[in-house]
């Protein structure tokens, strides 16, 4: 297993839709890993392959913070929301293509997701709070889809301007 490099908004491959995956291969499941490890590495609570530079309609999860439960890894290939509530939700979203900023975004609060496993077999599960939160956000990565793009436009400039100094800053060093 390997840690990736997480691409840094902007970026045009964040910004492009990711093609189905359409066999899970061993490769695709090395992938799953070191994108697993490379979350919990960041740290953070999810992780879409466009982040990595792959663009296949994978993500991985894991929103257990309490470090008494046990993780919860979780690997999605081509997910989709079924279903969603109309009750909605705000959390206080982050990402590590955008390092260091927060914004309020709202989605809805309930969310049904259905997936292919890392073992090819179809999976649905119901997702609510943080769950639902992270894993909505991960699938707008796979849709070419970043949450400064719920913003206003004044403020999503404000953090692209941030990200466009950093990665200069990085390039520097």
């Amino acid at each position: 297993m390997s840690i990736k490099p997480i691409l840094i908004h902007p970026d045009p491959r964040l910004k492009k839709v990711a093609d189905p995956v359409s066999a899970i291969t061993p490769e695709l499941g090395r992938l799953a890993e070191d994108m697993l490890e490379t979350m919990y590495d960041a740290p953070g609570i999810g992780l879409a392959a466009p982040q990595v530079g792959v663009l296949s309609r994978l993500l991985v999860m894991d929103c257990v913070k309490d470090p008494e439960a046990a993780p919860r890894p979780m690997v999605l290939f081509n997910p989709q929301v079924t279903w969603s509530s109309e009750e909605r939700s705000v959390y206080e979203e982050g990402c590590l293509s955008i390092p260091e900023q927060y914004a309020e975004v709202e989605r809805p609060a309930v969310v049904r997701v259905k997936w292919l496993a890392l073992d090819g077999t179809e999976q649905e599960e119901e997702f609510s709070d943080l769950w639902a939160t992270c894993v909505q956000h991960e699938i707008d990565h796979l849709n070419g889809k970043l949450f400064i793009d719920y913003l206003k436009p004044m403020r999503r400039q404000m953090i692209t301007r941030k990200m466009q100094k950093l990665k200069r800053e990085k390039a520097r060093v």
